[in-house]
């Protein structure tokens, strides 16, 4: 029986750069893999940014209190112990709140005009005796007075609204 020699398997014909067309080397191949990648993680970067910038709208609260006319208002809360306290400072949505605040306590903060500064009072279940106080621009405005457990109370005020406040047209 005559013996016959295989030669090792190579590359299949269909498979070398000449028959593919291809000339490049793996080493060019793994080249434009590297730029795809590149050219990938910047299409990211631009993509977070741009989604950066839609998210980021001109609306931004601190854009609004720097061209919204304030009045500076002062919450103050006298009495002995704790108390849970509310008030609205610059940012009119929202209530800003100090739980077991000790007393005597005291804000001044920046309201936008037209709002209304609101300071409320909650004792805690072992009660006692606090009273708040608001002032606007150094004036007194109002005083209550919360008494027992649980006991509360509320100071507010109304704000003019920015065109009341401004001075009339000609006036300097």
């Amino acid at each position: 029986m005559p013996t016959t020699t295989e030669e090792p398997a190579g590359p299949d014909e269909s498979e070398t750069p000449e028959a593919t067309g291809d000339s490049r080397t793996p080493d060019d191949r793994r080249i434009d893999r590297r730029g795809i990648a590149v050219a990938a993680a910047l299409l990211l970067a631009c993509g977070a940014l741009v989604t950066y910038g839609v998210l980021d709208s001109d609306d931004d609260p601190a854009d609004r209190r720097a061209t919204t006319p304030t009045a500076e208002v002062t919450y103050e809360v006298l009495g002995e112990g704790a108390a849970d306290i509310s008030y609205r400072g610059a940012d009119d949505d929202k209530a800003n709140v100090v739980t077991k605040a000790g007393l005597p306590w005291r804000k001044t903060v920046s309201v936008p005009l037209g709002a209304s500064p609101i300071v409320n009072v909650t004792l805690g279940e072992k009660g006692g005796t606090a009273s708040c106080t608001l002032a606007v621009r150094g004036k007194h405005v109002q005083r209550a007075t919360a008494t027992g457990t649980f006991g509360r109370t509320t100071c507010s005020s109304e704000l003019p609204t920015p065109e009341a406040s401004a001075p009339p047209e000609g006036a300097q």
